[in-house]
Order: structure tokens, then sequence, then C-alpha cells
């Protein structure tokens, strides 16, 4: 019964992923217009983040969506096919979950942030409009 169970989900994946990531990309969000300078000074406070996702993970979907929306260049890297990611985030966030976003400070110290809500609070909180 198990081995049923599992072609099962296999397939649903198989069947979703494909129209999952084909409505992300047709219903793409346009991004925040900022002056040059305004945006030019969230680029050098993004260069110390990056999100580990899964490219049809719907909760890594939502983030992208933010960060498009809200104009950010964030670094992704994807675990799911990146063995380096992947061992990069169980060492450092000691969970394989995505999405998860790294950040580190100026000091060098790095905060794992988990949950997709979590990451739309701080990314909202930090670069979005006041």
């Amino acid at each position: 019964m198990r081995p049923l169970i599992r072609l099962f989900f296999r397939t649903v994946r198989l069947v979703l992923t494909p129209l999952l990531l084909a409505a992300n990309r047709l219903t793409q969000p346009r991004g925040v217009v900022r002056p040059p300078a305004a945006q030019a000074a969230v680029d050098a406070r993004t260069r110390s983040l990056a999100l580990y996702h899964f490219p049809a993970c719907p909760f890594c979907i939502k983030v992208r969506r933010a960060m498009k929306r809200l104009s950010l260049d964030i670094e992704l890297r994807n675990a799911q096919h990146d063995a380096a990611h992947r061992d990069a985030l169980v060492a450092g966030g000691g969970k394989p979950q995505v999405p998860c976003l790294l950040i580190k400070a100026a000091d060098g110290s790095e905060t794992w942030l988990y949950e997709s809500d979590a990451i739309l609070a701080y990314l909202n909180r930090e670069f979005g409009a006041a």
C-alpha cells in the first residue's frame, strides 16, 4: 500500500509542477519602481541576503513573488537540485526546510529565517513602502 501512495503523490507532483511554474510565470507581479538612487541602496542591502528554495514549492513561489513585487535582487539558491546549497542549508540552518532566507549581518553573524510568512514579514518590514 505504501508504494502505491508514493506513486500517487509523485504523479500529482509531476502533473502540478509544470502548472504551478507556468501559472507563476504568466502572472508575475509588477515590481515597485523606485528612483535609481533608492533602488541602488536597496540592491546594496539585498547583497547580504540569500533565499534557499525549491523551484516548484508553493511557499517558495509565494516568497519569490513578493521579491518580484518589491523589486528585490536577492540571490536564489536552489536547494533541491544543488547538493552544495542543500548541505549549506542543513549545516547553517539546521534543517532542509525551504523557503529559508539567510541574512548576513555586517558583523558576520548569520540568521536563518524559515517559514514563508516570517520571510514575507521581514521583507515587507525592511523593503516595503513606508
